[in-house]
């Protein structure tokens, strides 16, 4: 299963075509990623025939929530639903890097039906295992994760040690600085199933002219050969 971090439309298409098996769609990738706007979710679910889960996260910077931020979180769910997006991608963490429980019930219950993703924020859990048991306990479908590292590849050993303990329960999804080089080692010493990457790259305007610092006209995008490429290693 590879599932393709899709910040446009172009990028959802391109996933699709390439033959992913699934989008999280955002937006802001060099934050991170924050929820995407709603007219991106209606149509990346109207467009695309594979699943597409949507990364709810309401501002950059760290996953201690106030009541407010709460509030908004729970409003784009019920959103997404109604557009018909098949899962949301959740994460929410108390001021000691624990899991915030109480907001990531909230969280769940408003995604009731939907397929649900823990995302990043676990990746700063004091006791990564302790947290997988109440990710279990929540209901939660999957976990992405770099192995609390700044690299799949770098965390693959407590990546490994999160899928043995993790035993079928709940899906541990390595991501972070997967390519084609180095997802075959990666699958083989975590024993992962699932995997998630952006393939992107750097697209630059069809036009020259005036830069204004700030009002960079670049942008990255999906790349369709390199996602490919992954795909090409992960079966072979």
């Amino acid at each position: 299963m590879l599932e393709i971090c899709a910040a446009n439309l172009q990028s959802a298409i391109a996933a699709q075509r390439a033959g992913a098996h699934r989008i999280e769609l955002c937006a802001a990738l060099d934050v991170g990623g924050l929820t995407p706007s709603a007219g991106l979710i209606r149509t990346v679910c109207r467009q695309l025939t594979i699943p597409a889960n949507v990364l709810i996260r309401p501002r950059e910077g760290h996953f201690c929530y106030s009541d407010a931020e709460l509030a908004i979180m729970l409003d784009d769910i019920r959103f997404c639903r109604e557009a018909g997006a098949n899962g949301v991608v959740i994460g929410a963490l108390r001021p000691d890097f624990q899991l915030d429980l109480e907001k990531m019930a909230a969280l769940v219950e408003a995604a009731a039906g939907l397929d649900i993703t823990c995302h990043r924020a676990f990746d700063f859990v004091p006791d990564p295992l302790e947290a997988l048991d109440d990710l279990i306990a929540l209901g939660i479908s999957r976990v992405l994760s770099s192995g609390q590292a700044a690299s799949a590849f770098e965390g693959q050993f407590l990546l490994k040690k999160m899928v043995e303990h993790a035993a079928g329960r709940i899906a541990v999804m390595p991501g972070a600085g997967i390519h084609a080089g180095n997802i075959t080692e990666l699958a083989q010493t975590t024993g992962a199933r699932e995997f998630h990457l952006s393939g992107r790259k750097k697209v630059e305007p069809v036009f020259s002219g005036k830069k204004i610092p700030g009002l960079e006209t670049e942008y990255w995008e999906s790349d369709e050969n390199a996602i490919r490429e992954v795909l090409g290693a992960l079966r072979g």
